[in-house]
C-alpha cells in the first residue's frame, strides 16, 4: 500500500489512505480478511483492487452489510452503522433476552466537566 502511494493511519494500523491535490480521497481498511475500500475516484479504486487480485484471491462483494459485526444500512441519508444483531445475541447468550428495558440513567448529550476532588479516604480503616 505504501508502495501505491497510500499513508497509513497511526490511530489504526489497518487503516490506509491516499489523498490527492484535486480533492480526491480512497480508503482501504483490512482486518484479517476482510476488506473495504472506498473513495470517489471510481478509476482509483478499479486500479487499486486490479492490483490487489494480483497479490491476494479477492472476491467482490459489492457495498458491505455486515463488517466486524455491525450493520451498515445505506440509503438517500446516508450511512448507518448499528450493533442491534450484535446486542441481541449477546443479550440471547447470557439469557437476559426477556429482561425489562431501563431508561438511561445519564441525561443525554451531558457535558462533562471536570472531576472534582474528593478527600482522600482511609483505606486501613477499610
Amino acid at each position: 500500500m505504501l508502495l501505491n502511494g497510500y499513508r497509513q493511519s497511526q490511530g489504526d494500523h489497518t487503516l490506509f489512505f491516499k489523498h490527492s491535490d484535486s480533492g480526491e480521497v480512497r480508503i482501504l481498511l483490512v482486518y484479517v480478511n476482510d476488506i473495504i475500500l472506498t473513495g470517489n475516484n471510481e478509476e482509483e479504486k478499479a486500479s487499486l483492487r486490479k492490483s490487489l487480485t494480483k497479490e491476494f484471491d479477492i472476491k467482490e462483494l459489492g457495498r458491505p452489510k455486515y463488517f466486524l459485526g455491525s450493520e451498515v444500512a445505506h440509503s438517500s441519508k446516508g450511512i448507518f452503522i448499528s450493533q442491534q444483531k450484535y446486542i441481541k445475541d449477546l443479550l440471547r447468550e447470557t439469557g437476559k433476552l426477556a429482561c425489562k428495558p431501563a431508561s438511561t440513567p445519564v441525561e443525554p448529550n451531558l457535558k462533562l466537566g471536570e472531576a472534582k476532588k474528593d478527600p482522600d479516604v482511609d483505606k486501613v480503616a477499610y
